[in-house]
């Protein structure tokens, strides 16, 4: 793709980021799904690590290289006319200019950074040092003068026994993080929680990001509790799975 396009993408997912209160973004992982849900009349899209390594054969958590994930993401971005953004999880071992020079070789309008780093054992970075990574990303892609959308993820919550113990330090991440240059900020594993939703939410000035089931949950709640980003993770995938085992179980037992 060549660069124009992909700067000019860019700046159409910081505006739709702006223009939408919360922006859905469908997490995709092929072509097909990815040209469904631009068909269906969203803006913007997001291929997701998990169900593009289910999708592929491989493991999540960097079961796939940082090149096998660029060759894979690369026909998906080219099949739609919309602003792609693309799950990096926690940049596979590479320099942020390196993900971000890789990044935008393929067209990516913006990326989803997370701060457990499974190529070392599944650690996850200190504050600072996660702040840091983003800050890198960010200034490798002012440099490149690409505008790229930088969605810094933490899994305090995921890891907490009880993720209300570590409230206090997730919002000094997520400062840290929007301090740094990220646009929007994504604590996971809170979606079914309105008092921390909102306690993020309030937190800061960027948009908070949370995963939601399409099925499951309401676009209004969401909206209510402040959040200014939506994206699937897997359970699209997930509850198109369902839906298929479903349809096709009367024929398998005829």
């Amino acid at each position: 793709m060549d660069s124009r396009t992909t700067v000019e993408r860019a700046q159409r997912l910081k505006q739709l980021h702006a223009d939408h209160k919360p922006l859905v973004l469908p997490t995709v992982w092929d072509v097909w799904s990815a040209r469904t849900a631009a068909a269906a009349g969203f803006p913007a899209l997001t291929i997701g690590s998990h169900p593009l390594a289910d999708s592929r054969g491989a493991a999540d958590q960097e079961g796939q290289t940082f090149e096998e994930v660029l060759a894979a993401v690369r026909p998906i971005i080219a099949a739609v006319d919309v602003p792609v953004s693309v799950d990096l999880e926690a940049g596979y071992g590479q320099k942020p200019a390196d993900l971000v020079a890789g990044l935008i070789e393929v067209g990516g309008a913006g990326l989803n950074i997370e701060d457990t780093v499974h190529s070392e054992g599944g650690r996850v970075r200190g504050t600072q040092e996660h702040a840091s990574y983003v800050a890198g990303l960010r200034a490798a892609a002012d440099d490149a003068g690409v505008p790229l959308w930088v969605n810094g993820r933490t899994d305090l919550f995921l890891h907490a026994e009880n993720p209300a113990d570590v409230l206090d330090e997730v919002i000094e991440r997520l400062r840290a993080l929007e301090q740094a240059g990220a646009d929007s900020v994504y604590p996971v594993r809170i979606q079914d929680d309105d008092d921390l939703l909102a306690a993020v939410t309030a937190s800061v000035a960027v948009p908070v990001n949370t995963t939601a089931h399409p099925v499951k949950h309401d676009l209004e709640r969401f909206r209510r509790l402040g959040v200014g980003r939506i994206t699937y993770g897997p359970l699209l995938q997930i509850a198109l799975t369902d839906a298929m085992k479903d349809m096709l179980k009367p024929w398998a037992t005829a």
